[in-house]
């Protein structure tokens, strides 16, 4: 969307501390690296953004090389004089989100929110999936879930786009507040509440109260839906309309590789993918969908054109070795949901490739080897194993197991070890790039 100045000074405050020209609308480029790739005849302003790591103030004189006609600073910065124009605002990154609030509210379109331990990220593809049936739909790209991802998202939106369905992460308290104060969110989707990031929030509770934040700037006529559980009910703090389904809520559930069946309200649905724990972010997509105005039959259908994105699920057939990575993150909720769904499915002979899993605290070795102890119910099944945490699960568990002290070693198993035929799951916190070693025994 394009901006003109006066615009831009109602909507954050700015300050123009030096002028030559203002005439025209502008976009918004935040990177310099896409700025020199457009060529359009369009008119940009560069907004710097600071990370814990980076400050884009550092690039206003390249990305006015490249292009932009003027810029956001924030005090304490020089000018320079190139510049048609220098915007001056207390934060940048306020003044992004302040820009991306203005497009939500002039475009208007009903918004859904989603967040959780585990799961979000299916959900919201799934959910958009079934919304595309019958809305101009909108959605985050992968898992852009931070402010700056909201913004990203916001300003991408099209002008006739009817629902947009966004994705929100926190790594502590008060950020998915922030997030749902310029989302304005119509609908707030929390999917569970699990143990992710207990290293920065302390304890289960923290967690909650942190998700939980989803519901704190919904809309007057908005709805929270969530997976009922005893933590959601005592930390949410919503009076409005909440619905929260449960997985004993269903029936006539079956689970085949490549496939989920259910009936869930009267209705009967059937999923691409398999597991209990689709089922239960499907219950969620049902009800935002209904809430929104989705037929049934239109939600059958979304469903049924759903597919995975990259390392959710992933099946590639290598050298005779089937391989199914869904390694974009994981936890120990979400961990034993996918080994249950593999190992329940899937027939013999299996394997199971598994790394650390991140942000666990100080009570990290202890959820590893739980893992462990799960899989030593189960004996038609090879547990692998690469990195420092991992070890654990090794450990905790009574089966014959391999730890590999590099991913190299892990590969070079895989390809002189295992069957033909045999099919291997992996699952590991994004961290481990467990992809890489589908690439080396690839080339191996």
């Amino acid at each position: 969307m394009r901006f003109n100045i006066d615009e831009i000074i109602k909507v954050t405050g700015a300050k123009i501390l030096h002028k030559t020209n203002t005439d025209g609308c502008f976009e918004i480029s935040t990177d310099t690296r896409t700025l020199q790739k457009k060529d359009d005849g369009v008119d940009y302003i560069y907004l710097p953004l600071r990370g814990e790591n980076f400050d884009g103030h550092n690039f206003i004189d390249k990305a006015l090389e490249c292009g932009a006609r003027g810029y956001f600073t924030q005090e304490g910065y020089k000018i320079n004089k190139d510049a048609d124009f220098v915007l001056c605002v207390k934060n940048t990154l306020i003044a992004y989100l302040e820009l991306a609030r203005y497009i939500r509210e002039k475009i208007n379109p009903k918004v859904i929110a989603i967040t959780g331990s585990s799961g979000k990220t299916t959900t919201k593809e799934m959910l958009a999936s079934v919304l595309e049936t019958t809305f101009k739909t909108h959605k985050s790209k992968l898992n852009h879930n931070n402010e700056i991802g909201l913004c990203e998202t916001m300003f991408s939106m099209p002008l006739d786009t009817e629902v947009l369905v966004v994705e929100m992460g926190m790594r502590n308290l008060g950020e998915i507040q922030l997030l749902t104060n310029y989302a304005m969110p119509n609908i707030g989707i929390i999917t569970n509440i699990g143990s992710a990031h207990v290293e920065r929030l302390g304890n289960i509770k923290n967690i909650a109260l942190a998700k939980c934040e989803i519901a704190s700037n919904l809309q007057s006529d908005g709805v929270f839906i969530g997976q009922d559980s005893d933590i959601l009910r005592e930390n949410l703090k919503f009076e409005g309309e909440k619905i929260l389904p449960k997985i004993s809520d269903c029936a006539d559930i079956s689970i085949e590789i490549g496939k989920t069946e259910f009936n869930y309200g009267g209705c009967q649905y059937r999923l691409t993918v398999e597991g209990e724990h689709n089922i239960e972010n499907a219950m969620l997509v049902i009800e935002a969908a209904k809430w929104a105005g989705v037929s049934e039959n239109n939600i059958k259908q979304g469903f049924l054109n759903y597919k995975p994105i990259e390392k959710r699920w992933e099946i590639s057939e290598i050298n005779g070795l089937r391989f199914i990575n869904d390694s974009y993150n994981a936890n120990p909720e979400s961990m034993i949901a996918v080994l249950k769904t593999f190992l329940s499915v899937h027939k013999p002979p299996l394997a199971v490739l598994l790394g650390d899993m991140g942000e666990l605290g100080k009570d990290s070795i202890t959820y590893h080897k739980k893992i462990g102890e799960f899989l030593s119910g189960y004996n038609d099944v090879e547990l692998l194993t690469v990195g420092e945490l991992a070890k654990f699960i090794s450990r905790g568990c009574s089966l014959n197991s391999k730890h590999f002290n590099s991913k190299k070693e892990c590969a070079d198993y895989i390809k002189n070890s295992l069957k033909k035929g045999t099919t291997v799951l992996l699952k590991a916190s994004r961290a481990m790039k467990f992809e890489e070693i589908i690439e080396m025994v690839k080339k191996l």
